[in-house]
């Protein structure tokens, strides 16, 4: 069976039906809303995966650096080793860190290997430069006391 509306019931429902109609004064504000907010999320997202890949680069030539340390240091290593070790790092870790370059210096107790390069830029206009310096001991023999 059918009920019946009371008269609150009725002019509700004719409200309702009215602003599905007609639209109402707002019709048409929620694509005008996200044109104005959107440029501002894709600005949010595509900033965050530029942090995310600067730290990336980051750690990519920590690991470099300290690959190149840990070569150099050991008793007797060749002069280039940790140059050399800390290039192979970089070249198998991938594209993360572009134009990377390396160096090592020896001293007679200690190691420094630093590793320079970009990260990957996904923000136009935007360009930074990583670099990561790392420092070991160099093995060797010391007659003690």
């Amino acid at each position: 069976m059918r009920q019946r509306l009371s008269a609150t019931g009725r002019r509700a429902a004719a409200a309702v039906r009215h602003r599905i109609v007609s639209g109402g004064r707002d019709r048409g504000a929620n694509p005008v809303e996200l044109a104005i907010v959107m440029p501002a999320i894709l600005l949010l997202l595509f900033g965050s995966i530029q942090v995310a890949a600067w730290f990336l680069a980051r750690s990519t030539a920590l690991h470099a650096a300290q690959s190149g340390v840990n070569a150099q240091r050991v008793h007797q290593a060749p002069a280039g080793a940790g140059a050399e070790r800390a290039g192979a790092f970089l070249a198998a870790a991938g594209d993360w860190l572009a134009d990377a370059e390396s160096s090592c210096v020896t001293g007679a107790t200690e190691v420094t290997c630093t590793v320079t390069g970009k990260p990957l830029s996904l923000v136009p206009g935007m360009s930074f430069t990583v670099s990561q310096t790392a420092h070991g001991t160099v093995e060797r023999w010391v007659v003690g006391p």
